[in-house]
């Protein structure tokens, strides 16, 4: 089991649940624009927020949003230290670092003593596109050990300061890398892992790549916190997450919805269907299964385990609960019946 940390109220790592982490694409000094976004981002079932910091006005504008939101601020920092110790003063929850890009040991120490003084956690991030020189040549490419190497002397360096509250990272946008560089730090520090596989692209293509990037490592017992990068709205990478939880059997908190890929037996328009209930049941915070199934041979009988479902007909559906049919209803009024009998439950 891996170490403890507190990024403000959340627990992250010793057996926590995994946290859901997102990133805001606002500029961080607006601070208005920003909390809107995060408030957006609470909405939707975040659990951490990150924002970048990459000067003087943002790292001003910390105190501001982190008195607005409800959730563990995280300030972002690249290559000047001075705005990790600002941002540890101004109320960060958490700084997220590359020690290798801020200077000398010294910069280092001055970011470790303001997070002490602060109570404040480091997330050592390292990442494929970040490698220092001296082990791209050693290794001649980016390579799971690269990653490791690198993230373990970040480590030795905050631990020379005495300074353990820490989680660890070494994202990689090649999926195969990143799983087995994350399964070679976890066999190397019993620090909290946050999982993420960076550049993932689109939702299309993205949601795919974290799924399997993500997903392999939670079904091994490894990681501690997660963020899902999209090239997207936010609030999806936050949704993604949810459900590369519920799949891998870690989160039971809203809706699982399952639902048959349709054959030619199918004969009513299921598939517009699926994808409103999906819509509309994004924010639903009930613990159920809900089944739409695309005809009476894999309908009720088949999704027995569903709490709530449909099977379709022509023209027509049974609501069924638990395998036992409730009613039989018009197809273009199954989307309101079924939630009618969601909200009973």
């Amino acid at each position: 089991m891996s170490k403890r940390i507190f990024a403000g109220s959340v627990a992250i790592g010793g057996g926590a649940p995994v946290s859901i982490q997102s990133m805001c694409n606002t500029r961080t000094e607006d601070a208005e624009a920003t909390i809107r976004q995060i408030h957006a981002l609470e909405e939707a079932g975040c659990e951490i927020v990150r924002v970048t910091v990459p000067n003087m006005e943002a790292a001003a504008a910390i105190g501001t949003i982190r008195e607005a939101i409800h959730i563990p601020l995280v300030a972002d920092i690249h290559f000047d230290y001075r705005l990790a110790v600002e941002a540890a003063a101004r109320g960060a929850d958490k700084i997220r670092i590359n020690p290798g890009n801020i200077g000398g040991e010294e910069n280092v120490r001055a970011v470790v003593d303001a997070c002490r003084a602060h109570h404040v956690p480091i997330r050592i991030g390292v990442n494929g596109g970040s490698l220092e020189k001296e082990l791209l040549a050693k290794y001649d490419r980016v390579t799971p050990e690269a990653l490791v190497e690198s993230a373990l002397g970040h480590v030795r360096l905050l631990e020379k300061y005495d300074f353990t509250d820490i989680c660890v990272s070494v994202k990689s946008s090649d999926v195969p890398l990143n799983i087995k560089a994350y399964r070679l730090l976890r066999e190397t520090v019993d620090y909290p892992l946050h999982l993420g596989v960076t550049e993932a692209g689109t939702p299309t293509m993205g949601l795919v790549k974290s799924a399997v990037g993500i997903g392999a490592l939670l079904c091994d017992g490894i990681g501690d916190t997660i963020r899902v990068s999209l090239t997207a709205d936010p609030v999806e990478e936050v949704y993604a997450a949810k459900r590369i939880l519920q799949a891998c059997g870690l989160r039971r908190s809203g809706v699982n919805l399952i639902s048959c890929p349709t054959c030619g037996r199918t004969s009513y328009n299921m598939i517009p269907l699926v994808e409103e209930l999906e819509r509309r049941l994004a924010n639903c915070g009930k613990s159920i299964t809900v089944a739409v199934m695309g005809c009476v041979v894999n309908g009720p009988g088949e999704a027995s385990a569903a709490d709530i479902g449909v099977a379709g007909g022509k023209g027509e559906g049974l609501i069924f609960r638990h395998g036992t049919v409730l009613r039989k209803v018009p197809e273009e009024k199954l989307v309101e019946a079924l939630l009618d009998e969601i909200d009973k439950l």
